[in-house]
């Protein structure tokens, strides 16, 4: 009698597709949470800026390596994601746009060689994570039934913000894993925000903590680059690259204040109540020097995103 167990158990494996190649760049993960739905149908579509960056260098960096794993080619998440992106230039596009409003053209960018997008049946909606064996290859996990179930009038917009999102952890710096979770998921979703991939559910509010993150935190960034110029989000990445994150030095040295007063002003703002605002000059970044004095240019590498999710587990689910 033939062993009927042995067969059933030869599964075809995974299909591995390139999307792109060229060459390098790096950080790590936090999943993307669900989103919060209002109950009623006429959601307000929040405005965004027009998706043109400061200087636009994504032409000048060379793209790492990318690849897409697709887990269950016949599981209808997998049908809805490839029917509703451009499957061989979407990773492309997201790590160019990451770079736009990251990066200038003389920043030093992470050394991150690699990002494999991977459709998967999982809980949650995505996270980013490095390899074991080199954090410098990283992984997008994006979950097929977090697909499933997005709307068809949002699926195709939903999914390349999540993607935006989740690319930021791959090039953003950390202060070398100090810098709050929250700053770290703020950046990712300030760059969906200026991408012009807001989904109807975010609002602005200042309810809570300046470091909640996600939109709250990457509205408040927002409010900061309207308020101190162009180049103040990159600001503050460039220093994470530089330096270990103290709060209590790390704004004032930037805006000349520190985050609560900030934090505050925005909510005055908001309320429409913030006149006549105090304009601190930023620092030239050319001034950014580590604590020995020199100018911090050569720690591009071992600086990830967010806290690898193997090690720091976070809960996407929203209560």
């Amino acid at each position: 009698m033939k062993d009927m167990s042995s067969q059933q158990s030869k599964l075809p494996p995974p299909v591995i597709l390139q999307m792109s190649s060229t060459t390098a760049g790096p950080p790590v993960p936090t999943p993307s949470p669900l989103p919060f739905r209002p109950s009623t149908s006429s959601r307000e579509t929040v405005a965004v800026a027009n998706a043109k960056g400061p200087q636009n260098p994504s032409a000048s960096f060379p793209t790492p390596k990318l690849l897409l794993k697709i887990k269950d080619l016949s599981s209808k998440g997998t049908r809805d994601f490839l029917s509703s992106v451009n499957a061989s230039t979407i990773a492309e596009d997201a790590v160019k746009g990451v770079f736009t409003w990251l990066y200038e053209k003389d920043s030093v960018l992470p050394t991150t060689r690699s990002v494999t997008l991977v459709l998967r049946a999982m809980d949650g909606v995505a996270y980013t994570t490095g390899k074991d064996i080199d954090d410098d290859h990283k992984e997008i996990h994006f979950s097929t039934n977090y697909i499933d179930q997005i709307s068809s009038d949002r699926k195709g917009n939903e999914i390349l913000g999540v993607l935006r999102h989740e690319m930021v952890h791959c090039f953003q710096y950390n202060g070398y894993g100090t810098a709050p979770g929250g700053l770290i998921e703020g950046i990712a979703d300030w760059v969906r925000l200026k991408s012009g991939l807001v989904p109807p559910h975010w609002t602005r509010d200042a309810d809570g903590d300046w470091d909640a993150g996600y939109q709250h935190t990457g509205y408040f960034l927002e409010y900061l680059e309207k308020r101190f110029g162009v180049g103040t989000v990159v600001a503050i990445n460039r220093q994470l690259r530089t330096k270990t994150y103290d709060e209590d030095k790390f704004w004032p040295h930037l805006f000349g204040h520190k985050v609560n007063v900030l934090w505050r002003d925005y909510g005055k703002s908001l309320k429409g109540e913030l006149e006549n605002e105090e304009e601190p000059v930023m620092v030239e970044m050319t001034e950014v020097q580590d604590d020995n004095g020199q100018d911090a240019v050569e720690h591009a590498g071992n600086q990830q995103g967010c806290v690898d999710e193997k090690k720091s587990p976070i809960d996407t689910s929203l209560t």
